[in-house]
């Protein structure tokens, strides 16, 4: 019986110590999930995985929500690979409204080089949009964009039909979702 008491203690001792050492990790853990959220959201470097796919992400997101268009599309593009589809499909719905806003800050210009740059910005929206409904079509933010700037591209010339007969691109709508 003696015996049996002491493994009894032994084992209760190491349940102790084996769930004090777990949350002792978890404490930590938290603590490190806290400063990786406020590095993020104050547009800092992450001290901790610094190479996960959330902290690219986010540094991606915080170049693109202050306007630096070209670096985060490269960061972005460089998330693709490896992703998954919901995380490829987030990707591309901001790529899409990097180039939505691109499209709606060029408003304002009724020049033909102007005119064509907005085309091909909404252009590219539209199929970032589209991939990523292809991707994972569960998103309601990338359906509404999508057909936001499906219903400012200007239709297709009919032969025949002059320029001043054609409407071009009316800037009303506002993409949903900015990055």
């Amino acid at each position: 019986m003696a015996l049996s008491v002491n493994k009894l203690v032994i084992g209760l001792v190491m349940v102790a110590a084996v769930a004090s050492a777990t949350m002792a990790y978890t404490w930590q853990r938290i603590g490190q999930v806290k400063a990786f959220n406020e590095a993020v959201t104050s547009g800092r470097t992450p001290q901790t995985e610094r190479q996960s796919f959330e902290a690219k992400y986010a540094v991606a997101y915080w170049l693109a929500k202050n306007e630096r268009y070209k670096e985060a599309t490269l960061l972005f593009a460089k998330l693709i690979d490896g992703s998954t589809p919901v995380q490829r499909a987030a990707i591309l719905h901001n790529i899409g409204n990097m180039f939505f806003l691109k499209a709606i800050q060029l408003t304002g210009g009724n020049d033909n080089s102007t005119r064509d740059e907005m085309e091909y910005l909404l252009t590219q929206a539209m199929s970032s949009y589209k991939n990523a409904m292809k991707t994972d079509n569960s998103y309601w933010g990338t359906r509404r964009n999508y057909d936001r700037v499906i219903s400012l591209l200007p239709e297709k010339p009919t032969p025949g039909v002059s320029e001043s007969e054609n409407p071009g691109l009316i800037m009303g709508n506002i993409p949903n979702g900015l990055p």
